[in-house]
């Protein structure tokens, strides 16, 4: 089982499409294993798109992400990372395909509506970042029968 970061962003918050989206991972056959909703804050978010730092848009990045509540959660299943990533779309929503979260609903490359980690060492980290180990549930075969 492989397990995965996803933001729920503040345009997707705001567009009232939040639960749309979770849905739409929970179809595909993945558990939600944490959630919660914050609103992150200039250090977090500045940890989170490290990669990012130094780059153009690095600051428009936090500006956005810290504009309002965000929904947070840990997504479980088989090849997880993958699975968000193609049920997400492309990261310009212009690029993706219309049956992709971006593609249908997205806006532009900012407000794109969700965050799904790349990787699998991408997802521990940004994981870590936002939940503690005893935040995240481990599902027993008991609750899948």
């Amino acid at each position: 089982m492989e397990r995965s970061l996803v933001l729920i962003k503040p345009d997707a918050m705001q567009r009232k499409l939040a639960g749309i989206i979770i849905s739409r991972f929970e179809r595909q056959g993945l558990k939600i294993v944490a959630m919660k909703m914050l609103q992150m804050d200039k250090t977090l978010a500045q940890q989170h798109y490290a990669v990012h730092q130094g780059k153009t848009f690095f600051n428009d990045l936090v500006e956005f992400i810290t504009s309002s509540p965000i929904i947070a959660a840990v997504f479980e299943g088989e090849r997880a990372i993958e699975v968000i990533r193609q049920t997400m779309g492309e990261t310009d929503p212009a690029k993706a395909s219309s049956h992709t979260i971006r593609g249908n609903s997205g806006l532009d490359i900012q407000h794109n509506l969700v965050h799904g980690s790349d990787s699998a060492e991408n997802a521990k980290r940004e994981i870590s970042l936002f939940f503690s180990p005893d935040e995240i549930l481990d599902y027993s075969e008991e609750i899948d029968k």
